[in-house]
């Protein structure tokens, strides 16, 4: 199972990712929206923004998101290490239900050139 810093460390790197993608992925990265990622496994949420190309976490609570943000992220740690290192693909993990993507449809739209 992963931990609070390995999940620290894989939304540090999805972050650097962002910032240094190019074309469509960089328009989509650059949203100004408010984000949180609910490691379900470890009950512990990262609270941020997506601003500037990149994602800035601010915060790191027990339990789910304490607020509502713009958009919402649920996995377990061992998934989201496996998606930010290339070893899960987005697309089958969302369908399969082991990741859980809730924003809205314009965000979602933009999204997808990310993900």
């Amino acid at each position: 199972m992963a931990t609070i810093e390995e999940c620290r460390s894989a939304l540090d790197k999805l972050s650097d990712n962002m910032q240094h993608a190019e074309g469509d992925v960089r328009d989509a990265a650059a949203l100004d929206r408010s984000v949180s990622c609910h490691i379900t496994d470890l009950d512990v949420t990262f609270v941020g923004r997506m601003q500037g190309g990149r994602i800035v976490v601010r915060d790191t609570v027990q339990g789910p998101p304490p607020d509502k943000a713009e958009i919402r992220l649920a996995m377990t740690g061992d998934d989201l290490v496996a998606l930010v290192d290339g070893e899960l693909s987005f697309a089958k993990a969302w369908g399969s239900g082991r990741v859980k993507l809730n924003a809205g449809v314009r965000d979602l739209l933009q999204l997808r050139k990310l993900l």
